[in-house]
């Protein structure tokens, strides 16, 4: 099996310029100010800043946009871009040649798109760092990925409610079977599929991933890369690793139909599979699935669970002041609570109901947000949903199937998240709809 974690080279951050910005960079300002001092430096050092800045900011992502007189730098942070500042043409030229080259990229190509990827070792945490450019009007626009490993989280920090975790817990310890965990990209599902590997990992199992990128390492899990230049892709990957004797496979994605039957067909012989798929909700998997080309009557009993999830911004502890809902709000929130399961306990809404309401500091960059959670829904396949999948539904009567089995939908997960004090209605609509 050809694995691959590190294909390019790694960078060691100095460790004056991660003591400086340690003490001195504590939001996006402090960061400006922090740049705006080094712009006369080495091209070196200063793309190391804003490398490091934007990692000790908890940033996902770095882009650096060409405009036609100057070039703007933003970060995203909890999912939304923020400016960070502008700059000259030349030192654009000379952090772009800088990046290219660490990234393995070709100088002198500016006309078509180009990915790459190399690390930076941070106080002796490797961060691989993926890039891409593409040519745009006034340039080559550059998005850098930071790939923090250390951003996991366990199933216990998943913010489900006691009934919905005990359900989970119960089914990603299953021997066999399909999880799947879908969304849109930069939702959170490689997260909370590793958050379910740390669950189970234990030395009498074998677990085996094949990912693109690896995002997180976990101790006790054999993770491989996809290499589409050797010819190591997820489905010829995936046949090499059911050779491999393991228990639990994770798929990065499934994309197309041969990895879907090759998954399908070990979670039909014995192994755990975990994979993600891009769909809107939960029940519309199954209708993906089958949009790829495999059969209904291998989809529905190779499903254990299916999670749509979606990630909304937490309130700001610091800041976050709590008022009663308007005679609106009420409204709103008792539309998409009427609907939950007898067993799911929330506090009694009435006039009286306070919500959060941001206000915004130093500490949330004055977003009034500091953090995200994923607001989740689970459609568990059980025999009689098996049964029901079998005879090719629509995909709203799955919905209402399962909801009357218990399915909290997505929406109403991020309504008990407002009432239990977490985020906010604003944050809810952002991300689903009615």
């Amino acid at each position: 099996m050809l694995t691959t974690k590190k294909i390019r080279g790694e960078i060691t951050i100095p460790p004056n310029i991660i003591k400086d910005i340690q003490k001195k960079v504590k939001n996006i300002s402090d960061l400006k100010k922090f740049i705006q001092k080094n712009l006369g430096g080495m091209t070196t050092e200063l793309v190391q800043i804003i490398l490091t800045g934007a990692f000790y900011l908890d940033a996902s992502d770095i882009h650096i946009e060409p405009e036609e007189k100057q070039i703007k730098l933003r970060i995203r942070i909890d999912g939304v871009l923020h400016k960070v500042l502008y700059f000259e043409i030349p030192v654009y030229k000379k952090i772009l040649s800088r990046i290219k080259l660490l990234s393995k990229l070709k100088l002198n190509i500016k006309n078509r798109p180009q990915d790459g990827r190399f690390s930076i070792l941070i106080d002796k945490l490797s961060v691989e760092i993926r890039t891409s450019s593409i040519p745009a009007e006034y340039g080559e626009s550059l998005v850098l990925r930071v790939l923090n490993p250390e951003r996991t989280v366990r199933v216990d920090e998943l913010g489900l409610k006691k009934t919905m975790l005990t359900q989970l817990k119960k089914e990603i310890k299953k021997p066999n079977g399909m999880i799947i965990c879908t969304g849109p990209t930069g939702s959170g599902k490689t997260t909370t599929l590793y958050a379910f590997l740390k669950e189970i990992v234990n030395p009498e199992i074998k677990i085996i991933t094949i990912e693109n990128p690896i995002e997180y390492h976990l101790k006790g899990v054999s993770q491989t890369q996809v290499d589409k230049v050797h010819g190591y892709d997820f489905a010829s990957g995936l046949r090499s690793i059911v050779r491999q004797d393991p228990d639990v496979i994770l798929v990065g994605e499934i994309r197309d139909l041969e990895t879907a039957q090759i998954a399908i067909q070990a979670s039909l012989t014995g192994h755990l599979v975990l994979s993600t798929l891009h769909t809107n909700d939960a029940a519309g998997a199954i209708a993906r699935l089958q949009s790829l080309g495999e059969k209904i009557t291998n989809i529905a009993p190779a499903l254990n669970i299916v999670i749509a999830q979606r990630l909304v911004r937490k309130v700001c502890k610091d800041c976050v002041k709590f008022k009663k809902a308007s005679p609106e709000d009420l409204k709103k929130i008792k539309k998409n609570l009427k609907n939950l399961p007898k067993n799911i306990k929330t506090k009694t809404i009435n006039a009286e109901t306070k919500i959060p309401h941001i206000q915004g500091c130093e500490k949330c960059n004055f977003t009034g947000y500091k953090g995200r959670i994923a607001i989740i829904e689970i459609f568990i396949v059980d025999d009689e949903m098996e049964k029901f999948i079998l005879k090719s539904p629509s995909i709203v009567d799955m919905k209402e199937k399962a909801i009357k089995k218990g399915m909290i939908l997505m929406r109403s997960d991020g309504f008990l998240k407002v009432i239990d004090g977490i985020t906010t209605i604003s944050e809810v609509d952002r991300v689903t709809t009615d």
